[in-house]
């Protein structure tokens, strides 16, 4: 048996520990590179995220100093530097509008969106001055609708000074062989352009008879003029001639816009009258264009009248009102018509704690409802510090709803039919007793 010297020995084991050396080094330098790159990542996501809030930052800090700066800024107009002792005022809104038409006057900046400025000593919102324009709105918190909106946007226009919006040429005849009233619309004149680049429109007219709003029909658009010539006649068939003289002629002109709502730029209302409309005669007129009116009264003498029903039940402290109907409610819309509801308040020492409203009948001034409704008494309290309020209101999708009349029955009732009708309730518990009560002005 032949021995093997040791150091021949290792000397045949080192090539494998030189191979397994060489298998250690390529595998740590993988993980290094690999932690290399994934570290340049991270740090590359660190500093743009500190990049953007240190941009969001200076953004901030300039739009402060801006309104810092336009707090400090004073107009330079000889009226403002009398009144030296006035402080202007930024409200900050609750919700954006738009930017008024005209623009500010000098020394005064609005911020974007939510900002508007005013000098505190201004009687009103609106100021118009020589020099200078200020607007100021100011919207509830969590109260904004769109009808508020178009109902301050109408109070803007109405401040403002009336601007001249053209004129309608038209003619009109009426056929008493074939029952037909002829309307022919001729021409606008003078319109106010809508688009500033251009200086034009793209106007067109729409007409209908009031009140009935059966008849309607509108003439082509148009394009970027601001004196159309249309010439188009529209015959409406089927009215008599007596029905002549309580109709009404109801133009409006309008600009079309291809990518959003038409805009409204006025209205003529011309009252048909039957003296003017003889056969084989023409009537030729020229109106004025107004300012288009989303809400127009025709209010009479007196509010119309309300039925209702009362019972109280002393054992539950439950006041049971019944809502039947209304009668000879004065008109509210250009139909001659009304779209009514009624709210009901229940009064405690002249606070409302509680309400209730019915549905809203459409067209009509004559609603019937025969809605019931039940109100919770305070306990222990009886009906001698409780009182109830109805307000009948003009529904309307394009602006506020707007009252049409009130009535209040209860303790503070001083005489008349409401106070008999409260003390009947009061006097006869578990009773329906119903009575017609007259609206009166809000």
């Amino acid at each position: 048996m032949v021995k093997q010297d040791p150091l021949e020995a290792g000397n045949k084991l080192q090539p494998d520990v030189n191979a397994n050396g060489v298998h250690l080094s390529v595998f740590s330098i993988v993980a290094i590179c690999a932690v290399a790159i994934v570290s340049g990542l991270l740090i590359t996501a660190v500093a743009f995220k500190c990049y953007r809030r240190r941009q969001i930052r200076n953004a901030q800090s300039r739009l402060s100093s801006a309104i810092k700066k336009g707090l400090k800024e004073t107009p330079s107009s000889s009226k403002r530097s009398s009144r030296s002792s006035s402080v202007v005022k930024l409200t900050k809104a609750t919700s954006p509008i738009s930017p008024p038409e005209h623009p500010a006057g000098p020394g005064e900046k609005l911020s974007p969106g939510s900002f508007s400025m005013r000098p505190d000593n201004m009687e009103s919102p609106h100021h118009v001055g020589k020099q200078d324009y200020s607007h100021h709105i100011e919207y509830e918190k969590g109260d904004r609708t769109p009808e508020k909106d178009e109902e301050a946007k109408m109070r803007l226009e109405q401040k403002q000074e009336p601007k001249y919006l053209g004129s309608l040429n038209f003619s009109m005849e009426y056929d008493f062989d074939k029952s037909a009233l002829l309307v022919n619309i001729m021409s606008l004149v003078d319109l106010p352009p809508r688009d500033p680049s251009t200086g034009g429109c793209d106007p067109y007219v729409k007409l209908q008879l009031l009140p009935e709003k059966r008849h309607k029909c509108k003439t082509r658009v148009l394009r970027k003029t601001l004196n159309p010539v249309y010439d188009e006649t529209f015959t409406f068939y089927g009215i008599a001639s007596n029905q002549l003289h309580g109709m009404t002629l109801h133009f409006v002109i309008l600009s079309f816009d291809r990518f959003s709502r038409d805009a409204i730029m006025g209205e003529v209302l011309y009252p048909l009258k039957a003296e003017e409309l003889t056969s084989n005669k023409t009537t030729t007129l020229c109106r004025e264009i107004t300012p288009r009116h989303l809400k127009v009264h025709f209010r009479m003498q007196g509010c119309g009248e309300l039925l209702v029903s009362l019972c109280y039940q002393p054992a539950a402290n439950r006041l049971t009102v019944v809502v039947l109907k209304a009668r000879t409610l004065p008109k509210m819309d250009l139909s001659g018509l009304s779209d009514p509801y009624v709210k009901i308040y229940l009064l405690y020492n002249g606070q409302r704690i509680a309400k209730k409203k019915t549905h809203v009948k459409k067209r009509t001034l004559n609603p019937v409802f025969n809605e019931s409704f039940l109100f919770d008494v305070p306990y222990n309290e009886g009906l001698q510090n409780i009182s109830l309020e109805f307000l009948v209101l003009d529904w309307d999708r394009m602006t506020k709803n707007e009252v049409v009349g009130r009535l209040e029955i209860g303790c503070r009732s001083l005489g008349g039919p409401e106070s008999h009708h409260w003390n009947e309730v009061i006097n006869c518990p578990r009773k329906q007793i119903a009575e017609w009560h007259k609206l009166s002005e809000h």
